[in-house]
């Protein structure tokens, strides 16, 4: 029994929130700063509520579900289980803390109207695509995620921006026509394409049709995973502000694609029937080829926000690869990832963004002695960077050790072979960069001695940045509690995955 009852149209309700966010900031334009301020921030912290309230309900068992028929059979089906909750709550505190990092990033730059509209837009057709209760439903705001997106990583209007924009469009969609063609053929063979925990072919015979379908879906939504081959985009689309570039990689973009995956193993095909048709090993395979060579090419780069980038290609991979190996704890491993990369990532984007601001730097070689001049950056930047590598008591360390356990138990110990040089990888194109930024000494124009907290850099950068360092180190130290991302993502296995 819940002890309350909200609206079956909840999901819409959260996802109106940013559309109506977005229309009001367009019609405010350039000349109302504050009126968009109070826009963007009371959204976001409307949207936020309503996502805590849908949590307890689901907790509670309370169901949620919207139907919009689209005629030719086909329906917007929007719901709220408890995995489509993982990743709306992800992107709901997200984005009201990287609205707020935005708004002091972009103070007294031009077009910020522009930007913000599709900011809104964007964590609009995220909660679409973490709603959708079919695979028509989630391509539809996959591809919306895409056209919201691209003014985005085109913001500053400069070659690169506009080349790494185009780079991107043209990878995303191309991913979607895959992602379409896959959808397509299973409503040929007659697969039902709602979201079903266990999957949809308990009356279909695997074939050929079955595992080419399965392929180009895996295909399509791979783009945004950023998996080997298709990940070329990510690195190029760095060219974007921070706060792009933090939404890219810990908020929307390549968490819909690893969160798309997740759907189609687990709900469309069912992990047990995809394992024993000999589909899940080489998607296993695949990501660990993903995650050594994202940490591989991350050792080469001089840039701070390339090296992110390709720690991001490795690092997202870890979802696909928990999912893949077919056990539930390696699923929980996988699903609480989802969640702790979020967090990890966005901080170490967020103190980036920090330094190239505050004191314009954006290669490793500049960031001598950073931790004398900007102290609480550089500790939160030390944090993610420790979680990543998975240090304890940070949030990757619970991540990764629950992939460990659940690749032995699923029989495939060569994964915490992956997972063990994955760690070595991560140390080492971490570390010099901690070591540099704390012991090497500065510049002699900085000032050495840490004046403050408004004396660091804006506290409309530096608080949020704080935040989700400390919400990274505070999941990874309270994860055994009732409330926390993995618990959560344990009562998703138990109580829809499990027989």
């Amino acid at each position: 029994m819940t002890g309350f009852t909200l609206p079956a149209a909840m999901p819409l309700y959260t996802m109106a929130t940013s559309l109506v966010a977005a229309v009001l900031i367009f019609a405010l334009g350039e000349t109302r700063g504050r009126a968009r301020t109070v826009v963007n921030v009371a959204a976001a912290v409307v949207k936020l509520l309503f996502v805590f309230a849908m949590l307890v309900a689901v907790w509670q068992g309370q169901e949620f579900e919207v139907r919009l028929p689209m005629g030719a059979g086909l329906e917007l089906l929007l719901i709220a289980d408890a995995l489509s909750l993982l990743f709306i709550t992800l992107s709901a505190l997200l984005w009201l803390l990287t609205t707020v990092y935005a708004i002091g990033y972009l103070e007294g730059a031009p077009q910020r109207a522009r930007f913000f509209g599709f900011f809104s837009l964007c964590v609009a057709a995220t909660m679409g695509i973490a709603s959708a209760g079919n695979l028509f439903t989630f391509f539809i705001f996959y591809e919306l995620l895409t056209l919201a997106t691209y003014p985005l990583v085109a913001h500053r209007g400069t070659a690169d921006a506009l080349r790494g924009a185009r780079v991107y469009l043209a990878y995303t969609l191309a991913g979607g026509v895959a992602l379409l063609a896959g959808i397509v053929w299973l409503e040929v063979l007659g697969v039902d394409t709602t979201f079903t925990p266990g999957g949809q072919l308990d009356d279909h015979d695997v074939g050929p049709a079955l595992r080419g379908a399965y392929w180009l879906l895996i295909a399509g939504i791979g783009v945004k995973a950023a998996m080997v081959p298709l990940h070329g985009w990510l690195p190029i689309a760095m060219v974007a502000p921070a706060p792009v570039s933090a939404l890219l990689h810990a908020v929307a973009v390549v968490k819909a694609g690893a969160f798309g995956i997740v759907r189609v193993v687990l709900d469309v095909y069912g992990s047990e029937r995809a394992g024993a048709e000999g589909l899940l090993l080489p998607l296993a395979v695949l990501a660990a080829i993903t995650i050594i060579w994202g940490s591989v090419r991350a050792l080469a780069q001089r840039d701070i926000k390339k090296r992110l980038a390709y720690s991001t290609v490795s690092q997202v991979s870890y979802i696909t690869l928990g999912i893949a190996l077919g056990g539930p704890v390696a699923a929980v491993g996988g699903l609480v990832h989802l969640v702790h990369q979020g967090l990890m990532k966005i901080t170490l984007f967020f103190c980036a963004g920090n330094w190239a601001e505050t004191l314009e730097i954006k290669r490793i070689d500049q960031l001598n002695g950073v931790g004398r001049r900007m102290p609480l950056t550089t500790a939160a930047f030390t944090i993610g960077a420790l979680g990543m590598i998975g240090m304890p008591p940070v949030a990757g360390f619970i991540s990764k050790w629950y992939l460990g356990l659940g690749a032995l138990q699923a029989g495939a110990p060569w994964a915490v072979a992956v997972l063990v040089a994955s760690t070595l990888l991560n140390a080492a194109y971490f570390l010099p960069v901690l070591a540099r930024a704390w012991f090497a000494p500065p510049p002699e124009h900085w000032h050495e001695r840490f004046d403050g907290l408004r004396a660091e850099t804006l506290l409309a950068l530096l608080i949020p940045t704080l935040l989700v360092a400390a919400a990274a180190l505070a999941v990874g130290v309270f994860a055994a509690l009732g409330a926390s991302p993995l618990a959560w993502a344990e009562f998703i296995i138990r109580e829809e995955y499990l027989p």
